[in-house]
């Protein structure tokens, strides 16, 4: 896709799927209905369409920097819910200071061609895979999920690897870290 993009979501995605702008303007509605109830906020509406191969190479600049999940999240919400431009690279490197990364090292990785081969050799192992869009899941590199899918899918596919490939619980069911969201709470011993 080019860095700049004339066709609203809608008009691509009618093109690419052979529907009617109307057929596709629904489709994006229910998934964002979807979002909403996960607690998203899709804006498809005012949404900008972009060539992202720049927004990878922030996001492997940020992994080396420990903020890919940050960098990751933000970039997501940028695009997502605040119909920012990701393709722009002045939009790149805001993102990238608001999550701590150095502004100006963050502009002279995207002025050169830095992290480049990174991103296309993920590329490569992607099309290895059959990925052809998002979201993609793969389980235990044998087992892929395509496409939102509901949690029982998840669970499924989850007790058909532990059923084949059988799991091991290396630390014992007792004395163990507990951790959710907050953290870890290690059990004294």
């Amino acid at each position: 896709m080019d860095r700049d993009v004339k066709e609203s979501i809608y008009e691509k995605l009618a093109k690419k799927y052979g529907m009617s702008i109307d057929d596709a303007r629904a489709n994006s509605q229910n998934v964002a209905q979807t979002a909403k109830a996960a607690g998203l906020d899709f804006q498809f509406d005012t949404m900008i369409l972009t060539n992202t191969f720049d927004a990878h190479r922030v996001t492997m600049y940020a992994k080396k920097h420990g903020k890919m999940r940050e960098m990751t999240e933000r970039l997501l919400q940028a695009y997502f819910t605040e119909s920012k431009h990701i393709g722009n690279h002045e939009t790149l490197t805001e993102l990238a200071a608001e999550v701590g990364l150095n502004r100006d090292e963050v502009a002279a990785m995207l002025a050169s061609d830095e992290l480049a081969d990174d991103v296309r050799a993920d590329e490569k192992t992607a099309q290895q895979y059959g990925v052809t869009g998002v979201p993609f899941f793969l389980l235990n590199k044998k087992y892929a999920l395509t496409g939102a899918q509901p949690t029982e899918v998840f669970v499924q596919a989850l007790k058909q690897v532990i059923a084949e490939d059988g799991i091991t619980v290396l630390n014992g069911q007792d004395g163990g870290a507990i951790c959710d969201d907050d953290g870890c709470e290690i059990p004294e011993k």
